[in-house]
């Protein structure tokens, strides 16, 4: 089916100059804890139902910017960004697969390691569907602490 020219969604997202009250506040933390010069479409669309906009920048402000909700991560901002790509690429989200790819480059990811990290995906994507399809039953199992 054929995007229809200049269109961005299936809604219409809210221009960050009219943002207001909640929306604007939550504009503003996006930019600032991204250093972000601009809110991407993908807030500027959940923006649309606010609640829902708060809920998911909480939760990812939470996982993906620990140290901004005063949390210490086990995992670095790279590791993260790493995760984050892997199961966007799985999930076939072009949109996530370009954001977080954006931002694995201001990381320093070189094209060689997304090479690498986008085969890893692959060979998982394609292991994951054989042994579904086979029904291998688990057999190595992690230990139980």
């Amino acid at each position: 089916m054929a995007q229809v020219q200049g269109r961005v969604a299936t809604v219409r997202p809210v221009d960050e100059a009219e943002a207001s009250g909640k929306v604007a506040e939550i504009f503003a933390d996006i930019k600032r804890t991204k250093g972000l010069e601009r809110v991407p479409n993908f807030w500027r669309v959940l923006a649309t139902h606010p609640d829902q906009l708060e809920m998911v920048w909480s939760r990812l402000k939470a996982l993906m910017h620990p140290e901004a909700v005063g949390r210490d991560s086990p995992l670095d901002a790279r590791t993260r960004e790493i995760i984050a790509l892997a199961v966007s690429a799985a999930n076939g989200c072009s949109y996530c697969i370009n954001s977080h790819t954006a931002a694995l480059r201001k990381l320093g990811v070189d094209d060689r390691t997304l090479g690498e990290i986008l085969a890893i995906v692959s060979l998982f994507c394609t292991t994951n569907v054989l042994a579904d399809a086979y029904q291998v039953q688990p057999d190595v199992l992690p230990p139980v602490e």
